[in-house]
């Protein structure tokens, strides 16, 4: 089904966007395909859903996008990194993806070498939420409660080494504390285990939280980055609740199968770049609390070998893998 995008990110699965006119060179002349390895609805699938009508006019090709999740986005990188390296094949993935290979066995491809970084698209605040008539109204209420059952109170994730994991493994290092882990498939099958009372707690990505909280569905207990988020700044930090330092957040990025022409990869920055700088793009992903940024190739690569190092870190301290 072909459907054009409208002032709203569409939330479905695999979708082609119309063709735009104007197509410079002689690459791209057909449709780009994006690989988004994680379902839809969540911190991957709705920035390249807002991202896509801007991106396409830089392109002059239609973006064809695809969810393909499984496997803390594995699945769907392992798609791409078999592709041809040509541009055609896209990937849209999670932090997690810098880190897949300390906690699956067995990975058919090594990401640092299959896939080359093209842009950083944003930079995605977590958000510890509980559900509303849960008994703790703060950080520390929810703390006390851990305390009081070591390793029992059930928190759940979007998967196994996803920021979603490591953010809580990390306040929960900090404060010698214990929970439960319970993985899901995806930020919205996540806070549906919390909404159903199957998990107490999630580090969330914002777009799966976000309109949850603002409903009175869900309460946001602390935010996981160094500053309070605009549309929702009576939820405090986690450091100014007594964790110093502590900042950490998802973000999502844009890569091509390792051997893409670098013209092709110049190109495809400039398309991201343009998807964030969107006015529509930017002004959506501000109401959820999510940060644009359109990096370069350069700069991408860089931040992607220094969150590989940092996440792998704390993988390795907490001895986590996916069983």
């Amino acid at each position: 089904m072909t459907l054009r995008i409208g002032r709203r990110p569409l939330l479905g699965g695999a979708l082609a966007l119309p063709a735009v006119a104007h197509a410079q060179g002689s690459w791209p002349n057909r449709p780009v395909r994006v690989v988004i390895s994680w379902p839809p609805g969540g911190g991957a699938d709705i920035p390249m859903r807002l991202a896509a009508p801007a991106m396409q006019q830089v392109l002059g090709q239609p973006l064809v996008l695809e969810n393909r999740a499984g496997a803390s986005g594995s699945v769907g990188a392992g798609v791409v990194a078999q592709a041809a390296p040509d541009g055609y094949t896209t990937l849209a993935d999670t932090a997690g993806g810098s880190v897949n290979h300390l906690l699956i066995p067995g990975l058919p491809y090594d990401f640092a070498r299959a896939l080359s970084p093209v842009s950083q698209m944003v930079r995605s605040p977590l958000l510890c939420v509980v559900r509303a008539d849960h008994p703790a109204k703060d950080l520390a209420g929810l703390l006390a409660r851990l305390q009081a059952a070591p390793g029992r109170i059930p928190f759940a994730s979007s998967g196994v080494g996803t920021m979603t994991h490591l953010a809580p493994a990390l306040l929960l290092r900090r404060a010698r504390l214990s929970a439960n882990h319970v993985s899901y498939r995806g930020g919205a099958a996540s806070i549906a285990g919390i909404l159903a009372g199957d998990a107490e707690f999630v580090f969330s990505t914002l777009p799966s939280a976000t309109p949850l909280v603002l409903e009175g569905r869900l309460r946001g207990l602390a935010v996981s980055i160094a500053e309070r988020l605009p549309n929702l700044p009576d939820i405090p930090t986690v450091q100014e609740q007594g964790f110093p330092d502590f900042d950490i957040a998802d973000w999502l990025g844009f890569y091509t199968p390792t051997g893409t022409p670098e013209p092709v990869i110049a190109r495809l920055a400039e398309a991201a770049h343009a998807g964030m700088r969107d006015p529509n793009a930017v002004k959506r992903l501000g109401e959820l609390g999510m940060i644009p940024v359109g990096s370069s190739p350069a700069e991408f690569h860089a931040f992607w070998h220094d969150q590989r190092a940092r996440l792998g870190a704390i993988i390795q301290a907490e001895g986590i893998r996916v069983e």
